[in-house]
């Protein structure tokens, strides 16, 4: 099955990705810990990030590739509509990211309005994102390119570009003390660096790839207009989804310092289900299904949303579960070191719990959104997002004065089940949006095993409790990896005894795998 291909490049890409993302966050919590200098740092690699998920990630990704995909699949200059897209977005980003540079001051006083302004951490966040803000550009010309290539099958590239932003940060921590004032500025430049390396690279791949786009004068042809029009909505839908991100920020920036750290750390934990499931599912479902509602292939679209969601529940339940049992395990092994004491450890892990909450539902929201953006549908998902940004909001403040800065993570995590919610009832109706026996009959099977697994990791974490909290650095990483290790065996056998996966379709996909 082509979802199933697609998703496993896309996975392991992702995976190796994240990989290498941890090594440079404990390297970062070693070196950069969870102080001034942190929190401005934190700011500063946000505020990029969050327009290339509304724009290159969010509304352009959403928007263009199933305009692409159908253009490809009827031979309709689909390369001279991607030439105009690259022509427009580079026009309006270039002005964008010089006018968010002029007015960078601004930006930090509404984005932390609790760092004292004229302050260490102003300044430094002032400084620091001005130096990140061009990486916007650069990453979303990568998706462009990134998007022809998935359109044509090529998930490989664009799943592997994020290593090279992992490695040329983590080069910019290891060298950058010696050439830079701090290593929020080391990190900073490293970002930038990381922009030119990804999009020479995606380039590469299109060239190879024989694709013929071009920069051509900026034409409000139909087709831009038609792209235009979708993205409308889609940068409503997906920046106010974001605005949660900078919201949990701006409520952090006035709780002690450390408080934005902690969220990023927790965070980054909770991005490494998040972000191999869901890229994989989303990057690979997006195309197919594009093409299947394209072709009016009713029962290949059903197929696809059903299978779909669930390897998403049969690979996120168990993640979330599992940061839930053993987050003080993995905070400690992983970031406890130099700068990152063990108070951090401890009010991370409870930060970590609350963003495990709705892990399962973010990715599972994935699903349900691409049947609406393969149907060309932006607006629906955005009326969610509003409502969802706003109870998030609501919700985070209360919670935030009873318990601190876990009140934040708690609220992103249990609003997620508010948002599956409201997208499945926006589906009602439509045919490949059902669920079918084998869907609901899987779903119950994958519970149970994942209950199985919780049970034998609380009894392993006991185990190895003395190994992992006061043994040496070298025995808290083999107790991790036992635990980890015990974790998935224990799931593995548990989903092929209840029959959520069989023996045969392990064959099959390792067979596929070698042809």
């Amino acid at each position: 099955m082509k979802l199933v291909k697609a998703m496993a490049t896309v996975a392991g890409l992702t995976m190796v990705s994240r990989v290498a993302g941890f090594i440079r966050d404990i390297l970062t919590a070693a070196i950069l810990g969870a102080g001034p200098i942190a929190d401005a740092f934190f700011v500063a690699l946000k505020l990029p990030n969050f327009f290339r998920r509304v724009t290159a990630e969010g509304a352009f990704s959403v928007s263009f590739v199933p305009l692409y995909s159908k253009k490809l699949a009827a031979n309709n200059d689909a390369d001279i509509f991607a030439s105009q897209a690259l022509s427009f977005m580079t026009l309006i980003l270039s002005v964008f990211t010089v006018l968010m540079m002029v007015v960078m001051p601004i930006i930090i006083m509404g984005l932390a309005p609790g760092f004292e302004k004229q302050g260490v951490r102003f300044d430094l966040a002032v400084e620091l994102s001005r130096i990140t803000f061009p990486y916007l550009l650069l990453v979303s010309l990568t998706a462009l390119f990134g998007g022809v290539l998935n359109a044509r099958g090529r998930y490989g590239p664009f799943a592997a570009a994020p290593i090279l932003f992992n490695i040329c940060l983590i080069i910019a921590l290891l060298i950058g003390t010696k050439w830079f004032e701090t290593v929020g500025h080391a990190l900073s430049w490293g970002i930038f660096a990381a922009g030119i390396a990804q999009l020479a690279f995606m380039i590469f791949f299109i060239i190879r790839q024989k694709v013929k786009i071009r920069f051509v004068r900026p034409r409000m042809s139909p087709d831009i207009k038609k792209l235009l029009v979708l993205m409308g909505p889609g940068v409503l839908g997906a920046g106010v989804m974001h605005v949660n991100l900078f919201a949990d920020m701006i409520i952090a920036s006035f709780m002690p310092t450390g408080s934005i750290s902690y969220l990023y750390y927790a965070d980054r934990l909770n991005q490494l289900p998040l972000g191999v499931v869901g890229i994989a599912v989303g990057t690979a479902l997006l195309p197919l299904l594009s093409k299947a509602v394209g072709e009016n292939d009713k029962q290949e679209a059903h197929l696809l949303f059903n299978r779909s969601l669930e390897y998403c529940f049969l690979l996120a339940l168990p993640a979330a579960v599992a940061l839930m049992v053993i987050p003080d395990a993995l905070i400690k092994v992983l970031f406890e070191r130099g700068q990152f004491e063990t108070i951090d450890t401890a009010t991370t892990s409870l930060v970590l719990i609350g963003y495990a909450i709705g892990l399962p539902a973010y990715i599972a929201a994935k699903v349900f959104s691409t049947v609406y953006w393969a149907n060309e549908d932006t607006m629906s998902p955005v009326k969610v997002s509003i409502i969802i940004t706003v109870i998030n909001i609501v919700l985070a403040i209360i919670l935030s004065q009873a318990i601190g800065v876990v009140g934040i993570a708690a609220s992103t995590g249990l609003v997620a089940w508010l948002q599956i919610t409201l997208l499945k009832r926006g589906l009602k109706g439509q045919p490949e949006a059902t669920l079918d026996s084998k869907c609901k009959t899987n779903m119950v099977k994958i519970f149970i095993s994942t209950c199985i697994m919780a049970a034998a990791l609380f009894i392993m974490k006991q185990v190895l409790g003395d190994v992992l909290n006061n043994g040496t650095q070298t025995q808290s990483i083999m107790a991790l990896m036992a635990l980890v290790a015990s974790g998935l065996i224990t799931y593995a056998l548990a989903v092929i005894f209840t029959g959520a996966v069989s023996i045969q379709q392990i064959k099959t996909l390792l067979s596929k795998k070698r042809a």
